[in-house]
């Protein structure tokens, strides 16, 4: 059994214990089971009270422009997730691939009492078989990649508006800017946590990086928090 009541004491309690030495519900990126736990709770907690909890909802709620596009399955409830279903939460068997049915054809056939007009015919058959069913596979959808990328100031003194409108005025065919948050990170001055969806294949993470760096009146450097393949 795992998480249940998430509203009541008792279910805050084990939730923040859980997360005392966790980023998220499940492994090491955000995932529907955080999205699952996160509605289940339903609203910010009492940080002084839960301080694990409070710290994981803050982040987890700058990922709900996204909430759609996490990996997981969206149909289990917050008693799928917890202590007694960590194992298996947190290492799922990876189900063994899909054997590949262009085996099932045979293009060019290994009979030897067949005459060669026979075999010439049958090649040309299977090999028809093979091209159809490859035309009836379709494209690959495009691998897609959920970002977090930290945009570092110079100093407090930077306007972190005109900083953040500048990231986001970038614009490449497969980019989709996502949620944002500032962090502090000390002496006054906050970092920009920004997410993004990207195309694997259309967008470059390196020359992007690149395009917002030249933005060298307010951004200082760049660095990627976390990256979660779609």
């Amino acid at each position: 059994m795992g998480f249940t009541d998430l509203v009541a004491d008792a279910g805050l309690t084990a939730l923040d214990t859980w997360l005392k030495t966790r980023s998220y519900i499940v492994g090491y990126a955000p995932t529907q089971a955080d999205v699952t736990i996160y509605k289940s709770v339903g609203k910010a907690p009492d940080a002084g009270k839960y301080p694990h909890v409070a710290r994981w909802y803050k982040h987890i709620d700058s990922y709900s422009d996204v909430f759609e596009t996490l990996p997981g399955d969206t149909s289990l409830q917050s008693s799928a997730y917890g202590p007694e279903t960590a194992l298996a939460a947190e290492n799922p068997a990876k189900a063994p691939a899909a054997e590949d049915d262009d085996e099932d054809i045979d293009l060019f056939g290994s009979d030897d009492e067949e005459d060669d007009a026979e075999k010439e015919a049958l090649t040309k058959k299977r090999l028809e078989e093979y091209a159809a069913k490859k035309a009836a596979k379709g494209p690959k959808p495009a691998a897609k990649s959920l970002v977090t990328l930290e945009v570092k100031p110079w100093d407090d003194e930077t306007n972190l508006k005109e900083m953040e409108e500048n990231v986001r005025s970038i614009e490449m065919d497969g980019l989709v800017w996502g949620a944002s948050q500032l962090i502090a990170i000390g002496y006054g001055i906050k970092k920009l946590q920004i997410n993004m969806v990207v195309e694997d294949e259309k967008v470059s993470i390196d020359d992007l990086q690149q395009a917002i760096e030249a933005f060298e009146d307010h951004v200082q450097s760049t660095d990627i928090a976390a990256m979660q393949k779609l």
